[in-house]
């Protein structure tokens, strides 16, 4: 290893680290920060993000990297020092386009509205909101014209999440969902009435839940040794290290599913951070290969796995012996048509499989709008409905439960809603090439062995990190490049089977 390399991989390691206590304070703000800190949590935030982009378009990190480049350019394709190179080359030339002050208000700004749009969807009170809305939205539009784009704005904001992806393809793909999952549904919910889900609404005591939820994770392969899940107002995952992997849910006593496959979505993301190779621990490879990737991961987990007959056939007798006064009378096959119920619903993160996308549509379609100014701030809550009229036939009784229900445009993130449905569908891709060279995977899930699975995506997936971009990893572990029949093929499958199409 040349010293250029090594010089410049301890600078990279050091900036990795102030990326991680920048998550350590974001982790805190949304579970035990007392309201009252949110305005020094701010600047703690705001300091550390103009550290870590000082740091990363500093002369001395664009001198380590030319000269790391110029000194180990016949590195092994697919070496980890290789990989490094190029993602280093990736983030340096992205964050050098961004002003520092860009990236500092960002940050505040973003910090502060997290805390607003809390309080106001809690009050159900988007006027309170609205102005900060209108301050991400100008900071993501100067965001995007600094990095640039080719075709629409959209894109540069696309590929920080979703690296080589763009707005045609998404177009693309979201067409070909619609064409097939809205006549789908429509022919679902003309009977809606042969599955009962009531059973999830029963009284289930939330300590039960959570000890429930907890055991199972760990039978999935969840190291708790490395990692732990928390309480939040929206569920999420973040990592400090292999070693400390945060996970967090939410609980209704009277709606089971909402921790109970919260939790499994969550875990799904833990167990990819826990799952990068050792060698990339402290590195800016030490994380997944993109946000799609990575929900393709919790996708699978929750619903290939967690929603499957194969998985209640083991774990609805546990259910039913720790809520025996809500279970007592109903059986795994009613247990599992209830929780694999389809209807339009007003909660994206409770949405079925079938109707999930359609809510991922929704936003990007408003995001595409507000960004490109075809669409205000003020007029978002009506478009949103309208929306939610046209793909669902139902409309938000409030603010809380329409436009005020995600987290993701009060902290910043816009262009990141289509890598949802881009996780959905690799997570079919993915199941189909892990039981065709696992073929005792879906017998081992109704046993509770989930080690041949885990160990599969291990192998082929998690260890990987950052090293390769999504548009090479997806063909070299299913084979074929992002596709979404299997997955289309998957939903009508399985959900003509529970209402007889």
């Amino acid at each position: 290893m040349s010293q250029a390399l090594t010089a410049l991989k301890e600078r990279l390691s050091d900036l990795h680290q102030l990326h991680m206590a920048a998550a350590l304070l974001d982790w805190d703000q949304q579970t035990y920060m007392p309201s009252g800190g949110v305005g020094a949590r701010a600047e703690q935030r705001a300091t550390l993000s103009k550290l870590s982009h000082d740091m990363l378009t500093s002369g001395d990190t664009a001198r380590l990297l030319e000269k790391a480049e110029a000194a180990n350019g016949g590195l092994p394709h697919g070496s980890d020092d290789w990989a490094l190179l190029r993602v280093a080359r990736r983030d340096f030339d992205k964050a050098t386009r961004i002003p520092t002050e860009l990236v500092v208000e960002f940050s505040r700004v973003t910090a502060l509205a997290q805390e607003e749009w809390a309080k106001a969807r809690a009050a159900d009170d988007y006027a309170a909101f609205a102005p900060w809305l209108e301050r991400i939205v100008d900071l993501t539009r100067r965001t995007a014209e600094a990095l640039g784009y080719q075709d629409r704005l959209y894109d540069a904001l696309l590929d920080q999440y979703e690296p080589g992806m763009t707005s045609a393809q998404i177009d693309r793909i979201f067409a070909e969902l619609k064409q097939e999952i809205v006549p789908l549904a429509r022919a679902i919910f003309e009977r809606v009435d042969q599955v009962d889900a009531s059973v999830l609404t029963r009284d289930y005591d939330e300590e039960k839940q959570k000890q429930f939820a907890e055991r199972v994770l760990a039978e999935c392969g969840f190291d708790f040794k490395r990692g732990r899940q928390d309480r939040s107002v929206h569920p999420f995952c973040t990592h400090f290290s292999r070693t400390d992997v945060r996970i967090t849910t939410r609980y209704d006593r009277n709606f089971l599913s909402m921790a109970l496959f919260g939790s499994l979505h969550e875990m799904g993301h833990g167990l990819y951070e826990q799952g990068t190779a050792e060698s990339l621990e402290g590195t800016i490879l030490a994380s997944g290969a993109s946000l799609g990737v990575h929900e393709s991961q919790s996708r699978l987990w929750e619903n290939l796995v967690g929603r499957s007959r194969a998985f209640w056939q083991r774990y609805y007798p546990d259910l039913q012996r720790t809520f025996p006064d809500a279970l007592g009378d109903t059986s795994p096959e009613a247990f599992y048509r209830a929780m694999n119920r389809v209807a339009p619903s007003l909660i994206r993160v409770e949405a079925d499989e079938v109707t999930y996308n359609l809510h991922i549509i929704l936003r990007y379609e408003l995001e595409q709008e507000l960004l490109e100014g075809r669409l205000s701030v003020a007029d978002a809550p009506e478009a949103w409905n309208a929306k939610m009229q046209d793909l669902l036939g139902i409309l938000p009784p409030n603010y809380a439960e329409g436009v005020l229900q995600d987290v993701h445009w009060s902290i910043g993130i816009m262009g990141y809603f289509p890598t949802y449905s881009l996780g959905n569908i690799l997570s079919v891709q993915l199941w189909e090439k892990a039981v065709s060279e696992v073929p005792s995977i879906p017998a081992d899930v109704t046993e509770g062995r989930f080690a041949p699975l885990l160990g599969w995506l291990r192998q082929n997936v998690h260890q990987h990190g950052r090293k390769y971009y999504p548009g090479e990893l997806i063909p070299q572990v299913t084979g074929s490049p992002l596709t979404a029949g299997p997955y289309i093929a998957y939903l009508k499958s399985k959900f003509g089977e529970i209402y007889g199409l």
